[in-house]
């Protein structure tokens, strides 16, 4: 018979306390051993519901040796709480080792969901998209962050990001440059907190606007970019595909695509990407 315990992955308050569940608070008061990024910041937290337990440091130096130590506190029946410094561990914070290991080990696994900055920032923003893509911390590199926000230049739902205070104009004014001046800017900061700020603004607009107040470039930013603007299509009529079939055969690309564009009046670049088509074809 399989004596084994439950690793509970507790959400935590990601600024106010009082963001805690009712279950949450059930479960730590409960469990034998809770797993913590920070053992102090966590004993805070702790202290504040009246609750003592045994905390274990799980930190991104050491999660895959103290995960695999609670992996046997696990197995000899413990019950163990992961839980980060805020919000939901393995989100851009430590706790995906130490969940990956417990399911490897055949450990019963139960998420207790709660206060996330992605989910919040996402509610407050206004922004309407199908769906977004939450990336995490962007490179501390200029050059690797520019390069990493090229590739999510053309993506058509909201773009999701941490960033950190001593690098969030950096980040911006590269936002402003690689995704366009005009896509607008969600700038959460310090969600929950008693200096929380939720200001949106176009993307040009956006390093001026933290410089205008220090206080504005302080605690933690979930920055979000509304959605790359959806690329027209330029539909080529029947009349336009036959002019330009006819002046192929006959004549240079360029001239073919110069003549059919006097001639149906359709989009130039239409008609050089249709000729380009034809040509390989």
């Amino acid at each position: 018979m399989d004596h084994s315990g439950t690793l509970y992955v507790v959400a935590t308050p990601i600024g106010n306390l009082q963001d805690i569940s009712l279950r949450a608070l059930e479960v730590l008061k409960a469990v034998d051993v809770v797993a913590a990024e920070d053992t102090r910041h966590t004993a805070g937290l702790l202290s504040h519901f009246a609750l003592q337990k045994k905390l274990v440091a799980v930190h991104e130096h050491n999660e895959r040796k103290a995960g695999e130590q609670l992996i046997q506190r696990l197995q000899a029946g413990e019950s163990v709480a992961l839980v980060s410094d805020a919000g939901t561990p393995g989100v851009s914070d430590p706790g995906a080792v130490v969940v990956d290991l417990a399911h490897a080990a055949g450990i019963k696994v139960v998420p207790l969901p709660g206060a996330s900055a992605v989910v919040a920032a996402l509610s407050a923003s206004g922004v309407m998209t199908p769906g977004f893509q939450f990336h995490g911390f962007l490179p501390a590199s200029g050059s690797q962050r520019r390069s990493a926000l090229q590739s999510l230049a053309d993506v058509a739902v909201t773009l999701v990001f941490y960033e950190a205070p001593h690098r969030v104009l950096d980040s911006v004014e590269d936002m402003a440059t690689v995704l366009g001046q005009d896509r607008t800017l969600i700038i959460a900061r310090e969600l929950t907190k008693t200096f929380e700020t939720i200001h949106r603004l176009p993307l040009a607009q956006a390093r001026e606007w933290l410089e205008a107040d220090s206080n504005r470039q302080r605690g933690e930013f979930v920055l979000l970019v509304a959605p790359a603007p959806v690329k027209e299509v330029a539909v080529l009529d029947d009349e336009a595909v036959r002019v330009l079939t006819l002046l192929l055969a006959e004549l240079p690309l360029k001239q073919a695509v110069k003549l059919a564009t006097e001639i149906t009046g359709a989009k130039k670049n239409a008609l050089y990407e249709l000729a380009l088509s034809l040509k390989q074809s």
